[in-house]
């Protein structure tokens, strides 16, 4: 355990000894996110708190919508700093968790850019986030290497690597081995304060920056504390302001609607907004989830063709070119299917049609899981722009409502889709307790965020008793008969020795307790973080 104490107060590492750990949680890093922790941890609990009293209102009847007190901001003529020449050209960017291997393989994949992700990809268990500190440290001094143990093979960085973005976490998660006198440290400060501290004045002397995306916000209220924690950052370590550049994912109902507002708060250290469209669909569902008349479909049916998506979509890339900001498109969650080139070639051709939609609606870049997806998202893409971006496409024709926003997307409730949600739920559930925040199921990318969609959709198809297509009502029964039927599934998948050896039976127990719990759990993240080792 490192404990340092200053003038009566402390900060403790709440923790067994982890590899790295000395290297990382060094007495000046941790005063730096104690600092951090105590200024801002009390602004925070206030804006969870009024996150909890805007859900209580839509429980009660409410809707979201475009806030008549901040109409100025949208209505006005501003624009956000100008980005650095380094962040002009974002036509491609890859995602993946903090671990060696695919540190050095996202960097090496040709994208533009690199999201390390101690979110939705990443466990965060305290080795991993420990190890993945030191990670990116190696990586920004372009030392990092890595030898497979099993094949000998090295790995190390190319010579023109992708800029390097990092995403912490979530506002709501808390991160329980770090102690701020006595109180538990939010997760997003820890991981951010540790990258920043160690790595900020390095990035600035190689002509780059830190740079981060920024999840899960749901107000501009929230964006603000943001720019204020990176102002007193630089401020500590000396840089100057907008030295820090954060792209802001929208990928939640609330913030589609603060989208100028959000880039107003941190225009100084803005780099655009993303459509991170798969937390926004579990969003939708989570912040419509007591309306009987917004059940969605199968989560297969809720593509970037249903009108709410393609208004929020559009809307995004208005407001950002409006703003000079960049529009990056969502994530391609596709990977190779070796084994079958005929279902292979139509998910790449899934993911062209997807690219050339986005390319088409003006926006600047988008994301892929894979790197085998880089290359033809750059030429879908680059086929259709003229130079690193499009911000001169304005798309002033685009109009969109709050009801074009808050409309329900169309289609069928079918038991195969009941049955897919909760095999993926469980699968992910067990690697997320055993470590593993990014895992390839079904020919699919699964993190955090499908899972979400996974589990609250179970959810609401319970809640409300929706009707499947062939007219049977979604109840206890029929979802208790399917977990359990689908957990024989999974047992014939991977083995009923790997099966008793994993932690599949938690993993089912808890997305049982998820799915059948009165009340919709805000994350499954919060009750499966108390399940980590």
């Amino acid at each position: 355990m490192v404990t340092e104490k200053v003038a009566g107060r402390q900060i403790e590492a709440v923790c067994p000894d982890v590899p790295q750990g000395a290297e990382v949680l060094t007495p000046d890093a941790l005063e730096f996110l104690a600092e951090l922790v105590r200024k801002f941890r009390p602004r925070l609990m206030a804006l969870l708190d009024a996150r909890a009293e805007r859900h209580r209102a839509w429980a009660n009847g409410a809707r979201p919508g475009f806030l008549v007190e901040t109409a100025g901001v949208r209505e006005g003529d501003w624009r956000i700093d100008p980005v650095p020449a380094g962040l002009e050209r974002r036509i491609v960017e890859i995602t993946g968790p903090v671990d060696r291997k695919m540190i050095i393989n996202a960097l090496n994949s040709g994208a533009d850019v690199f999201m390390a992700d101690f979110e939705d990809a990443t466990s965060p268990t305290w080795a991993n986030l420990v190890s993945g500190q030191a990670n990116l440290r190696d990586a920004v001094r372009r030392t990092i290497s890595h030898t497979d143990t099993a094949s000998g093979k090295r790995y190390e960085l190319s010579p023109r690597p992708a800029t390097l973005f990092v995403r912490p976490r979530g506002l709501h998660l808390p991160e329980r081995h770090v102690l701020v006198d006595g109180g538990v440290a939010p997760g997003s400060l820890v991981d951010f304060a540790l990258y920043f501290f160690h790595n900020a004045a390095e990035l600035v002397r190689r002509g780059t920056g830190p740079y981060f995306y920024l999840p899960k916000l749901e107000s501009h209220l929230e964006a603000r504390w943001w720019n204020d924690v990176f102002l007193r950052a630089q401020q500590l370590l000396g840089l100057q302001p907008g030295t820090i550049r954060a792209t802001v994912l929208i990928e939640t109902l609330p913030a589609a609607f603060e989208m100028d507002e959000i880039l107003w708060e941190l225009r100084r250290h803005s780099a655009g907004l993303n459509c991170g469209r798969w937390d926004y669909i579990f969003s939708f569902i989570k912040t419509r989830q007591h309306d009987p008349d917004a059940v969605l479909p199968d989560r297969s049916q809720v593509a970037m063709t249903q009108p709410c998506m393609r208004a929020y979509t559009q809307l995004l890339v208005r407001t950002c070119h409006r703003r000079g900001a960049h529009a990056m498109g969502g994530m391609a969650a596709q990977i190779p299917i070796k084994d079958d080139p005929v279902a292979n070639n139509a998910a790449l051709d899934r993911v062209r049609t997807d690219k050339a939609r986005e390319a088409g609606d003006g926006h600047d870049g988008t994301w892929v899981a894979h790197p085998a997806l880089v290359p033809i998202a750059r030429e879908v893409f680059e086929s259709r722009m003229t130079g690193p971006n499009q911000l001169d496409r304005l798309r002033e024709d685009v109009a969109v409502t709050e009801e074009d926003l808050l409309s329900v997307p169309e289609g069928t409730r079918t038991e195969t889709g009941l049955r897919y949600n909760i095999r993926v739920g469980i699968h992910y559930l067990e690697s997320w307790l055993r470590g593993l925040g990014c895992v390839p199921l079904y020919h699919l990318m699964e993190d955090a965020a499908t899972a979400e969609i996974s589990r609250v959709q179970v959810w609401q198809w319970l809640k409300h008793g929706a009707l499947l297509d062939d007219g049977r009502p979604v109840g206890i029964d029929l979802v208790r008969r399917c977990l359990n039927e689908e957990l024989g599934v999974i047992t014939k998948e991977v083995g009923s020795a790997r099966f008793k050896a994993g932690r599949y039976a938690e993993a089912g127990a808890l997305f049982g307790d998820l799915v059948f719990a009165p009340d919709c759990a805000e994350f499954l993240t919060l009750p499966a973080y108390q399940l980590l080792a």
